[in-house]
């Protein structure tokens, strides 16, 4: 397999479980390998972070006429309710809590036993949190109280532990905020854009040494497949939580985390049999 068809199917994988409450680190744990890609190989471990970026890009195009009307519209209530200042809010905990802890997460935690780990037990805060919180206050974005917003921020520093699920902190942060499903989702969809934008673009200058001609055409394959499918997941996403409960990506995520550690142990290196 070529590594141009390697990358569009990793782009692919990010576009579909960025956005989703699967995590998309257990989902490229799984992926490399079975591709056979080395990660510490030139230019993987910058690709990862290039085509998050793609991704990223599809939330920004899918929410442009809203997001614009919302950052040009002075609310009622003044400054202290304009979305803008509610996405700082909620993005400053993870600027102070996650990137001084980056490097070490990088070299303890991004790992198969973690990650299977940390996919089952989001699973069960998942169920746990969806079946405690149903009653909201909010039921759109605009309604967002900047108490929220920073409740929303801390919830989302749980997902520097890999295989938590960026979105799934967000979005259950926002539910046991007050938040209704969809209104969770889509400020998790914003908050999507400070947060990972700003850490994708950090990851990227890290490892810019990577980044060459060579390379150039993997990096723009898995930049346009994240875009594309993520703007289609986006939109399916949306009007799923509208109508139905989050519990099917909780048992896809056990069976993920039972996949990531099932590898992990015939691989060779899971813990050793018994004598």
């Amino acid at each position: 397999m070529s590594d141009i068809i390697k990358a569009a199917i990793l782009g692919v994988i990010e576009g579909l479980t960025e956005f989703l409450p699967v995590s998309s680190t257990g989902h490229m744990i799984l992926a490399m390998p079975l591709l056979e890609i080395d990660p510490d190989r030139p230019p993987w471990h910058a690709f990862l972070y290039f085509i998050q970026i793609g991704a990223i890009l599809a939330v920004v195009v899918y929410f442009a006429r809203p997001l614009l009307g919302e950052l040009l519209h002075r609310p009622p209530g003044g400054w202290p309710q304009h979305l803008l200042v509610k996405l700082v809010v909620a993005t400053l905990p993870a600027a102070a809590i996650g990137l001084p802890l980056n490097d070490w997460v990088e070299r303890h935690l991004e790992h198969p036993a973690p990650v299977a780990a940390a996919l089952v037990a989001g699973a069960a805060v998942m169920e746990l949190i969806e079946r405690r919180y149903r009653r909201p206050s909010a039921t759109a974005v605009e309604s967002v109280t900047l108490r929220q917003a920073l409740f929303v921020g801390l919830a989302q520093c749980v997902s520097i532990i890999p295989g938590t699920s960026r979105a799934m902190a967000t979005i259950m942060g926002g539910l046991m905020a007050g938040l209704s499903p969809a209104a969770a989702t889509q400020f998790s969809f914003y908050l999507a854009i400070p947060t990972l934008l700003g850490a994708g673009m950090l990851k990227v200058v890290k490892h810019r040494h990577e980044l060459n001609a060579d390379g150039a055409a993997l990096l723009l394959v898995g930049f346009a497949a994240a875009f594309v499918v993520a703007l289609l997941v986006v939109r399916s996403f949306l009007q799923y939580v509208e109508r139905h409960r989050f519990r099917p990506f909780a048992i896809y995520r056990v069976l993920l985390g039972a996949a990531v550690l099932a590898w992990w142990w015939t691989s060779g290196a899971g813990p050793p049999a018994a004598q």
